[in-house]
């Protein structure tokens, strides 16, 4: 299997790729039409990026299988073309949130010790301890969380180390479930900025929370409170942002802007940035030696469960349902042909076969295959598949109930 990666990864995941039998073609920073090219040409099997965005040129430019995004979010991938493709879409979902969460509170530490502010002082030669001196110190402070996935729930040990209270929203997240966490659930993202002296986010980007946070959740916030995105830039209302800071006296840490250079490095433009109340990091959440080791390991692991029995882990662009709305049982003998036979009879009554699944039975005397179909045979059809193979013991079927 030839393996393409086409960002910064780990020596040790490439060893280990190497180790089980994979052709690694490591090449950072390939990306754009450089990286359409290099598909063309190198015909990979797997692609694996980082923060390279993945298009519909280079997924329908070779044979591409699998594409693994080596990070938690795979929004800088063309999903749907992969889907029309049938080239799986896989992650790492975990891997980072130690690393992301660690990161927001060092955001909310500095903000409350003016970090930035005093070693700048220092490097001045100047001495300030009476400005300096000012912090309103974290413990009883409430910490205000949107989102609770595994980034977010990686802030309530944090936060209970630092003696903080936790309000929250999520949309997965219930008043039974919030109260078996030791915290306080706010029905709205709006509800937990009015009760929070600190908010940090914690969303993934999508259709649904894509600008969700926009000038009624800023307006809700309290005046003087602290904002930490560590997420996606998208989630925010920027222009929002930017008028709270100025209008709620907010202070505001970020890792993540809606003008990043493309690459590792350049010209950095984001007026947020520069804003005196705005301490800002370079992207960096999931950077750490631990996180980078521990998503190398995981990606190591999706391709080489995909080398070795065709499945992969944390593929995240199978449909969560399929148009069949029937399930064909067929129990047969273990016998070859037995399933072209009963192909062949539905491919002729014009039947699409959505999933099938078959399972042998100890012995390989006997198996039933589970065959879904996006429309009921008519018996007749099912008394041609009997009587075309003697092989076949029963044969029935079942509607298929809506989730």
């Amino acid at each position: 299997m030839r393996v393409l990666i086409a960002d910064k990864f780990e020596q040790s995941g490439r060893d280990h790729l190497a180790a089980i039998g994979c052709e690694v073609l490591y090449q950072p920073g390939t990306k754009d039409e450089a990286l359409v090219q290099a598909i063309q040409q190198s015909l990979p099997d797997v692609v694996v990026v980082r923060s390279t965005k993945v298009t519909q040129n280079m997924l329908v430019s070779g044979a591409l299988k699998l594409v693994v995004r080596a990070g938690a979010g795979y929004n800088t991938i063309d999903v749907a073309t992969a889907s029309r493709r049938g080239i799986y879409v896989s992650n790492c979902p975990g891997k980072n949130s130690i690393a992301v969460a660690e990161l927001a509170f060092a955001l909310i530490l500095a903000l409350d010790r003016r970090l930035a502010d005093n070693i700048v002082s220092l490097r001045r030669g100047e001495w300030n301890k009476e400005l300096y001196s000012k912090a309103r110190g974290l413990f009883g402070r409430t910490l205000g969380l949107i989102g609770l996935g595994q980034i977010g729930s990686e802030m309530l040990p944090r936060a209970r180390g630092f003696g903080m209270p936790v309000v929250a929203w999520s949309r997965s997240l219930t008043p039974e479930r919030a109260e078996s966490l030791g915290l306080k659930y706010k029905a709205s993202p709006e509800e937990v900025a009015a009760s929070a002296d600190i908010v940090s986010v914690h969303l993934a980007l999508n259709a649904g929370t894509k600008a969700l946070l926009g000038s009624r959740f800023f307006g809700a916030m309290r005046a003087g409170a602290y904002f930490i995105n560590t997420a996606r830039s998208e989630v925010v209302d920027q222009a929002a942002l930017a008028q709270a800071i100025k209008a709620r006296q907010l202070r505001v840490g970020l890792d993540v802007y809606a003008n990043e250079p493309a690459g590792g490095s350049g010209p950095f433009a984001d007026p947020l940035g520069q804003d005196a109340s705005v301490y800002g990091t370079h992207h960096i959440g999931a950077s750490t030696e631990q996180a980078q080791e521990a998503i190398a390991a995981e990606t190591v692991r999706i391709i080489q469960t995909f080398k070795e029995t065709g499945k992969v882990p944390n593929v995240v662009n199978l449909a969560q349902r399929t148009p069949a709305t029937h399930m064909l049982v067929v129990r047969h003998l273990d016998r070859p042909g037995v399933l072209a036979t009963v192909l062949d009879t539905l491919r002729a009554a014009e039947i699409n076969v959505q999933e099938m699944e078959n399972v042998v039975f100890a012995g390989a005397e006997a198996a039933i295959a589970y065959i879904n179909l996006d429309k009921a045979p008519l018996p007749a059809v099912l008394e041609r598949c009997r009587a075309e193979n003697l092989n076949i013991i029963e044969i029935g079927l079942l509607p298929i109930r809506p989730k």
